[in-house]
């Protein structure tokens, strides 16, 4: 993708003024102001990882939270969620942009609110993949039991609005579904599990039919507008880097990494649409986030970014998790990070993406 084209739909849209003089509400309420109208959705629902947790993991006995400082530092009221970001994640953002609600809630939070369930929530757990293995080191929820909690939902929600009513909310819905990375991390690169039975491209296909099993569990359930994301430069995550002991003053993208997530990203796009076939009044849409992250590595300064290879967070170089906490010191500005601890991407960056979605996969659902 042309960093032109990506850095004018994109940075347009935010702000009229330099990327480190807006606020994240001022974000929203420009690019809500400047575009044209969305498909209506009346609630969102969102399946994965860290990516698009909100706060599940809060109340799950796993190492792998972020609901203590510095973690939500530019949150309202800096308050630490369990959001995996010094501020939003995507999910929030497009839930705002669509006019759905300000955030997503975790579906764990206790005392939900009617509306809070009629709009959508996330069962998203960080630390959580398709493949079982990952949440073995984790004990995040996998994605095949986030279905079981959605089923859950899905009799609250008809018990409060009624069975058609509530039909009609989940098949109108959208769904977002975004994990994939620690499967590859935990299991093939860092920890090489999978690597005894399978090579890379076995490893995928074991991946991509675990994903395609989940998302046809969706549809059974009522599901039909499905973004699912792709993976992001793998080799260009700070953790990633280190892991490999590159020196803070030298340090670049594992090319391998990123050459296998690139593959992968092929094999998914051209999969949704074949499942799309042969699901009857289903719309699958491929959320292409490898290319948006990369074009803000190669062309930080476009984006307001001044630091891409390491973490808003302490050293940003190993820092995550119980690593990041109150005793560790953080960047002045995490707004020019494009990384807010050594795995998880910024606020700033998640409102790029975000609005990336919003521009060029949403309006697949108007069609």
């Amino acid at each position: 993708m042309a960093t032109s084209k990506l850095f004018i739909t994109l940075a347009g849209l935010i702000c009229m003024a330099p990327i480190n003089t807006c606020s994240s509400a001022a974000a929203s309420t420009a690019s809500m102001a400047t575009r044209p109208p969305s498909p209506n959705f009346p609630a969102i629902f969102v399946f994965g990882d860290s990516t698009v947790d909100t706060g599940n993991n809060n109340y799950v006995k796993t190492l792998f939270k972020a609901n203590l400082p510095p973690y939500g530092e530019n949150f309202p009221d800096h308050i630490p969620t369990g959001r995996f970001s010094d501020g939003k994640l995507v999910p929030d953002f497009l839930a705002s942009f669509l006019g759905i609600k300000d955030d997503v809630p975790p579906f764990l939070k206790p005392n939900l609110s009617e509306n809070e369930l009629r709009t959508g929530v996330t069962f998203a757990s960080a630390g959580s993949g398709y493949d079982y293995l990952t949440t073995s080191l984790s004990n995040a929820i996998p994605v095949s039991k986030q279905v079981e909690m959605f089923k859950s939902y899905i009799n609250k929600l008809k018990g409060i609005v009624g069975k058609d009513k509530g039909n009609n909310i989940i098949g109108e819905a959208l769904v977002i579904i975004s994990a994939g990375t620690n499967d590859f991390v935990f299991n093939f690169y860092d920890i090489p599990t999978r690597r005894l039975e399978f090579d890379i491209v076995g490893y995928q296909h074991f991946l991509l039919q675990k994903l395609e099993d989940f998302l046809k569990e969706l549809y059974e359930l009522g599901c039909r507008k499905m973004i699912v994301a792709g993976l992001p430069p793998i080799g260009c995550l700070p953790i990633q880097m280190t892991a490999k002991f590159q020196i803070p003053t030298n340090r670049k993208c594992l090319e391998d990494q990123n050459s296998d997530a690139e593959s992968y990203n092929k094999k998914l796009a051209k999969l949704l649409p074949e499942l799309q076939a042969k699901l009857p009044g289903s719309k699958l849409a491929y959320a292409d986030v490898y290319e948006p992250l990369f074009d803000m590595i190669n062309y930080p300064q476009q984006y307001g970014f001044v630091e891409i290879k390491r973490g808003c967070c302490g050293t940003g170089i190993i820092e995550a998790l119980f690593l990041c906490n109150a005793m560790t010191p953080i960047c002045r500005n995490p707004s020019e990070f494009l990384f807010w601890d050594c795995i998880h991407p910024s606020q700033q960056a998640y409102i790029y993406l975000a609005n990336y979605i919003i521009e060029e996969v949403v309006p697949l659902f108007d069609k």
